[in-house]
């Protein structure tokens, strides 16, 4: 589910949001069953699917609400977090994931929702998320559902 969250207004809107000035991101809730996939395999997921060493900035998108936040519901999926990070932190390109605690969770306006299905010929669709869905379905074949 599409969202905001992290920031210090309540009830925001995308506008407000993409002013850079409630301290936001745009983020995505995620509900998952753990007989199914675990969070260990959603955080490759994450990490596959997004530069996590760019500060305040995805693709074109630049600002503090692109900033790359993982928002943790327990202290296990905090300790996760901060292991894979470690992981795959490098000195010449240094991960600037947050991980905080998340605090409240903000549901995107209607026409946020389901958007790349609704809008798959949009340039937004083509030119940036296509090659990371590609990219993803090559690499990670197997959290795929079949």
């Amino acid at each position: 589910m599409p969202g905001y969250a992290g920031g210090s207004i309540k009830n925001p809107t995308y506008a407000q949001v993409c002013s850079g000035t409630t301290g936001h991101a745009e983020v995505i809730r995620v509900e998952f069953d753990l007989s199914i996939i675990t969070y260990r395999q959603l955080l490759t997921a994450f990490f596959a699917s997004h530069d996590p060493t760019t500060m305040n900035r995805q693709g074109n998108d630049i600002g503090t609400q692109y900033r790359s936040i993982i928002l943790y519901a327990t202290e296990q999926q905090r300790e996760q977090a901060e292991a894979v990070i470690a992981e795959i932190d490098d000195d010449s390109a240094p991960v600037v994931t947050e991980v905080e605690p998340l605090k409240e969770f903000y549901e995107a306006e209607e026409e946020h929702k389901q958007f790349y299905e609704r809008n798959p010929s949009q340039a937004y669709c083509q030119v940036v998320i296509n090659p990371k869905l590609e990219k993803f379905q090559r690499e990670y074949v197997e959290l795929l559902k079949t």
